[in-house]
């Protein structure tokens, strides 16, 4: 009979549905217990889709039904109690993932698909948060498509200190690294995963970042490995996700509440991009795309909509021209929205539900 070491490593090639990822690195493996009559495993999805969590049971049993002769039973644990980490508790729920010396909390912003602004929403936020008096930096992690040097006119190579760290960019109060300081703009990156799970650990660990209250890692599109490393391998207090109102965006973004989910990182709420178009002469709010979905998909997750941000030509031309509106335009309707989220995600830091 199969120890319950060996069944472990079996169940590596059980696949969490949905991810290429297994059930054994996400930690949704409890405990196996090898009996005279049974074999019990417990499992602890970090989910309550009833498909996802009989995906399990079903794949479970049917990789150790090869190694044992006797009754595979799957036990489905809550560990939670059914309630969403808070960001205090995310130091208790992920111990071995070390702290970045100097930085208070680190939040992700992540979108299910592109298109939708995430960048435009990370450098705004980013720059809202230096307006209420944070220390603050900004990480690009989308490798194969920074925008961040664009949206913050940032172009010459960063430098690195005697003992071979690398010193971040300065703009606007901001601390800045990205993979488009180190190519250039026309140079595309043909890299495979693991050169870019290295880089990214590069940037996370071996960037003179120095006291921040706060670093914003601007997400790649999706939800896939390379999503998955960051989120595995920085200590987030917490993760926000842009979304746009079209049907096909909210698909997107339970698949980005479910990400979270999975590695135990709380939701700190989700923003609403390209609402609405506000009309020049009237004022008038045109929903040219939908209208609720937003709001819609944050009631269903239970997760606080943070704000909805209107399609405006402002804040396009701020990203395009290198200067985000938020600090081109301090005082602008817009700029303010901009700010009273980044005070909702600080309320959200401080467990203030």
């Amino acid at each position: 009979m199969p120890s319950p070491q060996e069944l472990l490593e079996s169940l590596r090639n059980v696949k969490y549905p949905g991810f290429s990822r297994d059930i054994v690195s996400f930690g949704v493996v409890k405990d196996i217990a090898v009996g005279v009559s049974r074999v019990v495993v417990q499992v602890a999805p970090s989910t309550g889709n009833r498909d996802v969590i009989e995906q399990i049971r079903r794949d479970v049993q049917a990789t150790l039904a090869a190694q044992v002769d006797l009754p595979v039973e799957v036990e489905i644990l809550r560990p939670d109690g059914g309630q969403r980490p808070t960001p205090q508790a995310q130091a208790q729920v992920h111990p071995s993932i070390p702290r970045l010396p100097g930085i208070e909390h680190v939040i992700a912003v992540a979108s299910g698909k592109g298109g939708v602004g995430k960048s435009t929403v990370s450098v705004n936020l980013a720059a809202a948060l230096t307006l209420i008096d944070k220390r603050v930096g900004i990480l690009d992690a989308d490798v194969y498509g920074p925008s961040v040097p664009l949206m913050l006119g940032l172009k010459q190579r960063p430098e690195s200190t005697p003992e071979k760290k690398i010193l971040p960019l300065t703009k606007f109060d901001l601390k800045v690294m990205s993979m488009g300081f180190l190519v250039a703009d026309e140079q595309a990156v043909v890299w495979r995963g693991p050169m870019v799970d290295k880089l990214l650990t590069e940037f996370l660990r071996n960037v003179e970042w120095g006291e921040l209250d706060i670093l914003v890692i601007d997400l790649p599109p999706g939800t896939g490995d390379a999503q998955l490393s960051i989120v595995q391998k920085a200590p987030l207090s917490g993760g926000v996700i842009v979304t746009t109102p079209q049907d096909v965006a909210l698909m997107d973004v339970r698949r980005g509440v479910q990400m979270f989910e999975e590695v135990k990182v709380p939701v700190l709420g989700v923003i609403e991009n390209m609402s609405y178009l506000v009309c020049r002469s009237c004022g008038h709010h045109a929903h040219v795309f939908s209208q609720g979905g937003g709001r819609q998909v944050a009631e269903q997750f239970q997760v606080p909509l943070l704000g909805e941000i209107p399609l405006l030509r402002d804040i396009v031309f701020g990203g395009d021209s290198g200067t985000p509106l938020v600090v081109s335009q301090p005082d602008h309707p817009q700029s303010r929205v901009f700010v009273g989220l980044a005070e909702q995600v600080l309320r959200q830091l401080n467990g203030e539900r």
